[in-house]
């Protein structure tokens, strides 16, 4: 089987970001990416083409940075307009019925600081939760994040553990059956890579 996976990467500077760059640059083929930045620079985003986009794939990823515990501008604007009442939630909205969500995150914290005893006080599935809620009322299953932390401190060895876990993340993803309630138990999708000694 295969499951088609769209990447939406949405980060206002891409070209300045050492994580995310690796990151895309390990993505696999057959994986497709959307950069939502290069294509609406304006935030004039074309409703119908991104609904077109998410209807013909099975596995949606938002790969963005942390801004402000939440995420940058265009992907709020994106969710607010895109995911249409009708259409994707509410009366008759069906049309994105058990779809895989989930999100490839950078932070500059480390994961400890993202800790009820560290410095931000919450866990970044605490902050994330407006996310999670969003996808259930779309009725899509969400799935814990894959997460590059400490983007600021980390070596080029780390990186490139990271970003090569990234790729074999998606090839699983696209060449797997799911199981979502077995993704659901670990806090990070990192976890679960180093758990099955996939990565």
């Amino acid at each position: 089987m295969q499951n088609r996976i769209l990447v939406l990467l949405v980060h206002p500077l891409f070209e300045k970001s050492r994580m995310h760059k690796s990151l895309v640059n390990h993505i696999p083929e057959g994986v497709t990416v959307h950069d939502l930045y290069q294509e609406y620079p304006d935030f004039n985003i074309d409703i119908k083409r991104e609904q077109k986009l998410l209807l013909n794939h099975d596995i949606i990823i938002w790969q963005h940075p942390v801004y402000w515990y939440s995420c940058p501008a265009l992907l709020k604007q994106w969710i607010d307009i895109v995911l249409e009442a009708g259409w994707a939630y509410g009366p008759n909205g069906k049309a994105l019925e058990g779809k895989v969500v989930m999100q490839v995150l950078s932070t500059g914290g480390a994961r400890s600081t993202y800790q009820p005893e560290g410095y931000h006080h919450f866990t970044l599935k605490e902050f994330l939760t407006p996310f999670n809620r969003t996808t259930t009322l779309c009725n899509m299953q969400y799935l814990p994040p894959f997460a590059g932390q400490g983007s600021h401190r980390i070596s080029d060895d780390e990186l490139l553990t990271l970003s090569r876990n990234y790729a074999h993340l998606l090839d699983y993803l696209q060449h797997n059956r799911l199981d979502v309630a077995e993704f659901q138990t670990f806090e990070y999708l990192n976890d679960w890579l180093l758990k099955d000694k996939i990565a």
